[in-house]
């Protein structure tokens, strides 16, 4: 089956799985995540049939919605690309990236990453960054039912990644615990231009946030 071909099928299958999903995980967040890997994934001359695959099943069941489920998701990816007749190699890099791609606290640290991991990984992070990703942090804050803030209950360092998981925090220690961090994180020369910018917007927000909260 032609790269094409296989990536039209995957993308039809991703769309209607996650149908109906929060949406901060739901199919516009893996089409931005797609978009932007094929760019960083073109300019750092990476298999691209991989990092298409690798971005459209990377949330194919995210397993904070399956009670910590780690396995669904490559296991979901898998059978799918099986039946498409893809070739052993292809399908274990894109699990490779399935099983990696995820921050985990920043706990999770792969040995030997492969380039087409970064590149994805660094597609997905961008999304948890700038304008798109305040509004996916809010957006699942109220999903779980969070407070915005609580000046009470300052951001934490994480001992593990279950702790991590676990974590009941407001929305706005999210920023502290993750997503101010992910600058420092990128993988490529094109995703570290990119966080910077959206990296920067962010700081902006929080300075504005924490005015208002005041009152100002």
């Amino acid at each position: 089956m032609e790269r094409e071909q296989l990536v039209e099928k995957t993308s039809a299958f991703v769309k209607n799985k996650l149908e109906g999903a929060e949406a901060g995980h739901d199919w516009w967040h893996t089409y931005r995540v797609w978009k932007a890997a094929v760019k960083i994934g073109t300019e750092e001359n990476a298999d691209l049939l991989v990092v298409e695959l690798g971005a459209l099943l990377h949330d194919i069941a995210d397993s904070k919605f399956y009670d910590g489920d780690e396995e669904i998701g490559p296991t979901i990816a898998r059978e799918f690309l099986e039946s498409l007749g893809v070739e052993k190699e292809i399908m274990e890099k894109v699990e490779f990236i399935i099983r990696n791609i995820s921050f985990k606290g920043g706990f999770n640290n792969p040995v030997n990453p492969t380039l087409e991991l970064q590149v994805v990984q660094d597609a997905d992070r961008l999304d948890a960054l700038g304008a798109i990703g305040i509004a996916r942090t809010f957006n699942y804050g109220g999903f779980k039912n969070r407070p915005l803030h609580d000046p009470s209950i300052p951001p934490e360092h994480y001992k593990d990644r279950e702790a991590y998981k676990n974590s009941q925090a407001p929305t706005i220690n999210h920023f502290y615990e993750k997503l101010l961090l992910l600058k420092d994180k990128m993988n490529t020369k094109v995703g570290k231009g990119l966080a910077k910018q959206r990296h920067e917007f962010m700081e902006a927000y929080l300075n504005q946030f924490f005015k208002e909260w005041e009152g100002n």
